[in-house]
């Protein structure tokens, strides 16, 4: 099934405190679970005024309903077409 990165204009989203990612991790898992098991939130790296999510699913469409019905910017979703890491150049 096709990995996708979401990236999330987020302005402040690095001050964010423990309780308000908490609660916008709860409203994300709410929304999968009502959207069913085709879409999975692997992890989320939050910076300073953006959020980027990897998710799994089977298109991009339900990465855009799962952002519409959750309230979140979807900013830009990219495919994943490869994963490298050091063990790549070995």
């Amino acid at each position: 099934m096709p990995r996708y990165v979401i990236e999330r204009d987020i302005p402040g989203a690095g001050s964010l405190s423990a309780s308000e990612l908490r609660a916008i991790s709860q409203k994300s898992c709410s929304v999968l679970d009502a959207l069913g098991p085709q879409v999975q939130w692997v992890h989320s790296y939050v910076t300073g005024d953006k959020v980027y999510c990897v998710y799994i699913a089977p298109n991009e469409d339900l990465i855009r309903e799962h952002a519409r019905q959750g309230g979140f910017p979807a900013d830009r979703i990219s495919e994943v077409k490869s994963v490298i890491d050091p063990v790549t150049a070995e």
